[in-house]
């Protein structure tokens, strides 16, 4: 069984930092992308980031480049995200989720960790 875990969400100050972690157990881990999205309150839900198999490729989602990076421990089967100078538009639910196919369709999805940025 497939598992994706999240934690590392909270309260945190415009300008703020926070560090997301998804802990993937089941699977084969270090073989594959990995990725996280996110959705605000009425929102739907919209790709963040990704990373390859081995970290060496990257790809952000326009408004966050240059804030937020993703990395991964393939000995510890954990994908991180680092948001760096947080915006209230950034406050949503993270999803860390693997076995994609496009248009934000994965085979397996955490349970999402709440990120709340207040001025």
């Amino acid at each position: 069984q497939v598992q994706l875990v999240e934690s590392g969400g909270g309260l945190v100050q415009a300008g703020g930092s926070l560090r997301l972690s998804c802990a993937v157990s089941g699977r084969t881990f270090s073989n594959t992308p990995m990725n996280w999205f996110r959705q605000a309150p009425g929102q739907e839900r919209e790709f963040v980031a990704t990373i390859s198999w081995s970290g060496g490729v990257t790809y952000y989602r326009d408004s966050v480049k240059g804030r937020f990076t993703i990395s991964r421990d393939n000995a510890l089967n954990t994908v991180y995200l680092q948001l760096n100078s947080l915006k209230r538009e950034d406050t949503a639910v993270y999803y860390c989720a693997v076995d994609c196919h496009g248009g934000g369709r994965c085979d397996y999805w955490g349970q999402g960790t709440q990120v709340t940025v207040s001025s």
